[in-house]
């Protein structure tokens, strides 16, 4: 074979292999570049309180953030500026802040007092965003629409009064409360200024509740401010003979179709921050610690983040 033939060869491989690059490299940096949108974080809940712990925990981990509970207010209310240096120690930063509940038929003064407080605690963290809850669903019925609808205009009045402080309210999605299930959920979201209230989807309380998870985040791209990540087992492992039991486990250790749903979050070019929570440790032999690891190695591992 002589040079030429040699030089032609090595030219028409060396096409072939950047054509083969081109006809793939618009999908894979679309993808890679939509994953870089939005920052992973950790919720403190899976320490049961003992958030200085939570904190060194999930900066070991690598994360960017942090969701805190209310709890840390009382804890931390005179003297924030200790509770900031922790989370600038350990490079963290306030994702999420849990507000607590936003209740039909209590005393609605008290409660927008508490929810300014604090948002205003949150500012002075760093924080941007607040989650607001419930624990009004009635306990022998489904809700009725009037009750959705007074909820929801709840929800905006805390919503304007933590934007006049400088904080986003979102609105999060719950089993056991009103916003239940995907019905309900759309009907309050039906009511909310999404101005001043947007949604956290937990797309383990959606799925469990009846919705599909990755149809909402499509359906709700343009309100979506944050996202909780965990993972469903049912039936619960320790009652296999119910069929409606249920547990909240560690990604990639129950049955969601994870992938898909982080496929609609590149999809809809998502940018707030997908936050892993676990409620509790669901194997007493793990720590919290280790829980999350599992969760965060899963994203790594096989989703393909960085976290």
């Amino acid at each position: 074979m002589n040079a030429d033939s040699i030089s032609r060869r090595q030219f028409l491989l060396r096409a072939g292999a950047f054509a083969a690059t081109a006809a793939v490299a618009p999908s894979a940096l679309g993808q890679s570049k939509a994953k870089k949108l939005y920052n992973i974080g950790c919720s403190a809940i899976t320490w049961g309180g003992n958030d200085a712990q939570a904190i060194t925990d999930v900066a070991s981990l690598g994360l960017k953030g942090i969701q805190l509970r209310a709890n840390t207010y009382k804890d931390y209310k005179d003297k924030a500026g200790e509770l900031q240096d922790l989370l600038t120690k350990n490079k963290l930063q306030l994702g999420m802040f849990s507000s607590g509940n936003v209740n039909l038929n209590t005393d609605e003064k008290a409660q927008l007092e508490t929810h300014v407080n604090h948002a205003k605690f949150v500012k002075s963290l760093g924080g941007k965003a607040m989650q607001l809850t419930n624990s009004s669903r009635p306990k022998d019925r489904m809700p009725t629409p009037g009750e959705l609808k007074k909820y929801a205009q709840l929800l905006n009045e805390v919503g304007k009064q933590a934007a006049d402080a400088g904080v986003q309210a979102v609105y999060h999605n719950h089993m056991h409360q009103l916003g239940e299930t995907p019905e309900e959920v759309d009907a309050i979201l039906q009511t909310l200024d999404t101005k001043n209230v947007k949604l956290l989807l937990d797309i383990a309380h959606y799925w469990q509740g009846g919705g599909d998870p990755v149809k909402a985040v499509r359906q709700y791209k343009d309100i979506l401010y944050a996202m909780h990540l965990k993972d469903v087992a049912r039936p619960h492992p320790e009652k296999a003979d119910d069929p409606k039991s249920y547990q909240f486990v560690e990604l990639g250790r129950g049955k969601l179709d994870l992938p898909a749903v982080f496929a609609a979050m590149d999809e809809t070019k998502f940018k707030g921050w997908a936050i892993i929570e676990l409620d509790s440790v669901p194997d007493k032999s793990r720590t919290p610690l280790q829980c999350n690891r599992i969760s965060v190695d899963y994203l790594t591992q096989k989703i393909g983040l960085k976290v």
